[in-house]
């Protein structure tokens, strides 16, 4: 990642906001109406952070099917873990991935809907 990426990154991890949609993530996917409830925050707070938590490729948006026919988005995290390190008069931000692929994501959510 470049200096600009690593510092959006820092800013993300740094942000409160992020960072409780990013713990609640890592309990199960969720809509923005479910993440708004569970992290007690407004819809333009959590469509502002989740906008650039996807920039950063911290959350990735899926398609849903509700029992009664209509679409909708559910994130679903896709960190588990980032990293700081300082060496030689710098720094490096490393983000480790989740182990789930997303195939076995999608696989669960639907499971989910039947």
């Amino acid at each position: 990642m470049d200096e600009a990426g690593d510092d959006e990154l820092l800013a993300l991890v740094d942000d409160e906001y992020a960072r409780t949609i990013l713990a609640a993530l890592t309990t199960e996917p969720m809509s923005v109406s479910e993440l708004c409830r569970a992290c007690e925050m407004s819809d333009p707070t959590a469509y502002r952070r989740l906008e650039r938590l996807e920039r950063a490729g911290l959350v990735t948006a899926e398609q849903t099917l509700d029992p009664d026919g209509h679409h909708y988005k559910q994130y679903v995290t896709t960190v588990e873990e980032v990293t700081v390190r300082f060496a030689d008069g710098e720094y490096e931000v490393g983000v480790s991935e989740s182990s789930t692929d997303p195939a076995d994501r999608f696989t669960d959510l639907f499971e989910g809907l039947s």
